[in-house]
């Protein structure tokens, strides 16, 4: 019998990645890039100004000019500013033709049109950002292996990229068995239990958001959890079952993925709740026979389940 390091570690190197999809950005929420990405512009496009004050011809003696244009964000002069002019600019707006410095607006006295102010307050080239400056097309903007987090997906849409290549989140199926189960909501009849491992195995599912789930509740019949096991391992990257794992009577789980081609890793492990636990695969699908006890259930997925999903979808040390 494994211990629990011991099942982790050949569980880890029987795990294969999902394919790479190519998803829009707000859909690869929480998925790992597969591929490195690489920016479509300029950032900044063009050279912009950093602060609101006005834009001119740096010259060492020259501290007056005329205020010919206003620029805010968004605007762009194609009309250049002579050595005697000014433009009134704001953050973020595009720096005229003829312009190589910024002045704050504070540091600025205004007069009938013009401005004047120290020169020595200034320095050519000041609170200008240049075009290229935070990267230039073509960069590295994000490697492969990085968790599309909401930063990341502004950083993305900041360079022109609309689609990324990310590792798809796999589609589960669940099977929970047993005659004594009776679905919540009902009056509970005599010797039975409300099926709380589906809903639970649901919930921890949708909490790493894994959404394209199938689930049943099959009884302590062979055929049936046959077919179940059968159709579920054709149309699914993961099955997930519980209870029928033990070794009584009406435990039908284990005989079922033998019958379905399952290839079997590992039965029980040194570890409580959870000892009568099977892993197994079939190709590049995962199977998960949990134990029926709820605890066992939850330990189990944690234990186990997760950190293999998080590892088919590119992330890594998940155990």
């Amino acid at each position: 019998m494994l211990s629990v390091k011991e099942a982790k570690q050949l569980l880890a190197q029987h795990i294969s990645r999902t394919t790479v999809v190519e998803l829009l950005l707000q859909d690869a929420l929480n998925l790992v890039l597969a591929d490195d990405v690489k920016s479509n512009i300029h950032v900044p496009p063009f050279d912009n100004s950093a602060m609101d004050g006005y834009a001119f011809q740096y010259q060492p003696k020259k501290s007056h000019f005329k205020i010919t244009q206003n620029i805010q964000a968004g605007d762009y002069s194609k009309k250049d500013i002579t050595s005697e002019e000014a433009a009134r600019i704001f953050t973020g707006a595009a720096i005229p033709k003829g312009c190589d410095t910024v002045i704050q607006q504070e540091l600025c006295t205004i007069s009938d049109g013009n401005i004047s102010f120290d020169i020595s307050k200034v320095k050519k080239g000041a609170n200008i950002r240049l075009c290229g400056s935070q990267n230039n097309k073509g960069d590295l903007v994000v490697k492969a292996g990085t968790v599309i987090r909401p930063g990341v997906i502004g950083l993305l849409a900041s360079v022109g990229i609309t689609t990324i290549p990310v590792f798809s989140r796999p589609s589960v199926a669940i099977i929970v068995t047993g005659n004594e189960l009776q679905e919540n909501g009902s009056v509970l009849e005599d010797g039975h239990i409300y099926n709380s491992n589906e809903p639970a195995l649901n919930a921890m599912l949708r909490s790493i958001d894994i959404n394209d789930i199938s689930s049943s509740w099959v009884k302590d019949d062979k055929a049936w959890l046959n077919e179940r096991v059968h159709t579920y391992l054709e149309n699914n990257d993961i099955l997930i079952l519980s209870g029928g794992i033990s070794a009584g009577d009406y435990d039908f789980v284990r005989e079922s993925l033998n019958h379905a081609g399952v290839e079997e890793l590992f039965y029980k492990v040194k570890q409580k709740p959870g000892k009568p636990l099977l892993i197994g695969k079939k190709k590049n699908k995962l199977i998960f026979a949990l134990p029926g006890n709820p605890a066992a259930v939850i330990s189990c997925f944690y234990q186990y389940v997760k950190p293999s999903i998080l590892a088919m979808i590119g992330f890594e040390n998940t155990f």
